[in-house]
């Protein structure tokens, strides 16, 4: 019921014009109910295996293994690493896939000690191939629409986590794979990564979202020209397009975006969660609309910020000259 009012007070929030300015600032007295969705849920921890850094990153064929998911510990507690891991299908997106990733979604989203969530592969040279074209061969046409359907809600879902999301792309990322990625806040790839929508050549088009995040990552133009030409590009040249916000070169174990993205996720987790969070809410919600009202959305989630007890600790530490112990309460 939270996520729904709160939905529904962004929505008034959009529908704003420059002239009810003040209307939409008072939404901030009412933000209270989406705050709580945000930060009051008690942490919901899942049963998986817990640990640091890169590591030796093992996958199996077994279909309970398709995606794992790591809460790490120690000095990173905080960080979330969802690896996908389909070696024989070189992680294509498949019914089980979607299903175990929608799990953790919703586990990650009800957890509120969660600062940051890494998203990618545990087999070496793929990212995510896109649908899984041998399962869906198998398909009735009728199933395809609302598997589809599924696809595009759970990378909805993985886009409205409320903490920022890294895809680390060290391989290739096509399709469905490269959607999945356009959904998380930050891109980083490896030099030899490969990126590119390339459903026109099978006669359709990008169906969870493609044709709407790529156009707002690098420009209408430039996402026609990838798209209509079913283009793929590597790590760098994605870099230069701006699809990507860094491109690293290739290591020998062959995850050097991911260790670029956990150096990412170290930097995010000293601050403030419940400011990041917000800051995140003003960011995607303000740059769909004119700057007047995202202004007012920006005023309303900074009234969310001032009563916290993170932010007395912020000013303690700055006073006492020491680092800040934040608690996201």
């Amino acid at each position: 019921m939270a996520v729904l009012v709160g939905r529904s007070l962004l929505v008034q929030a959009l529908r704003v014009q420059a002239a009810d300015r003040d209307r939409a600032c008072r939404l901030a007295a009412t933000f209270s109910c989406t705050n709580r969705y945000l930060f009051s849920k008690r942490a919901v921890h899942a049963s998986v295996p817990s640990g640091h850094g890169a590591g030796a990153r093992p996958y199996s064929s077994d279909a309970k293994d398709d995606l794992r998911v790591r809460y790490l510990d120690g000095e990173d507690d905080g960080i979330v690493v969802v690896g996908i891991n389909r070696p024989k299908a070189k992680n294509a997106i498949s019914k089980n896939l979607v299903k175990m990733m929608y799990d953790a979604v919703e586990n990650i989203k009800k957890n509120n000690k969660v600062r940051s969530v890494i998203l990618c592969s545990l087999v070496p040279g793929i990212f995510c191939a896109g649908a899984d074209l041998k399962e869906r061969a198998k398909m009735h046409q009728s199933e395809v629409g609302p598997f589809v359907s599924k696809a595009r809600a759970l990378i909805t879902e993985l886009g409205n986590l409320p903490v920022p999301t890294i895809a680390a792309i060290d391989g290739a990322a096509l399709g469905g794979g490269l959607e999945m990625a356009l959904a998380c806040d930050i891109r980083i790839a490896s030099n030899t990564a490969k990126m590119g929508l390339v459903e026109t050549k099978l006669a359709i088009i990008p169906g969870a979202g493609g044709t709407q995040r790529l156009p707002r990552v690098i420009g209408v133009s430039l996402a026609k020209e990838l798209i209509f030409a079913a283009r793929v590009v590597d790590g760098a040249e994605a870099c230069r397009l701006g699809l990507v916000s860094n491109s690293v070169e290739q290591n020998k174990s062959g995850d050097a975006a991911y260790l670029q993205a956990l150096e990412l996720a170290r930097e995010i987790n000293p601050q403030g969660p419940i400011a990041i969070r917000m800051a995140k809410l003003a960011i995607n919600q303000g740059i769909e609309v004119d700057l007047a009202t995202g202004l007012a959305i920006e005023e309303a989630c900074y009234a969310q910020v001032i009563p916290t007890k993170d932010r007395l600790e912020g000013l303690a530490a700055f006073k006492e000259k020491r680092r800040p112990n934040f608690k996201g309460e």
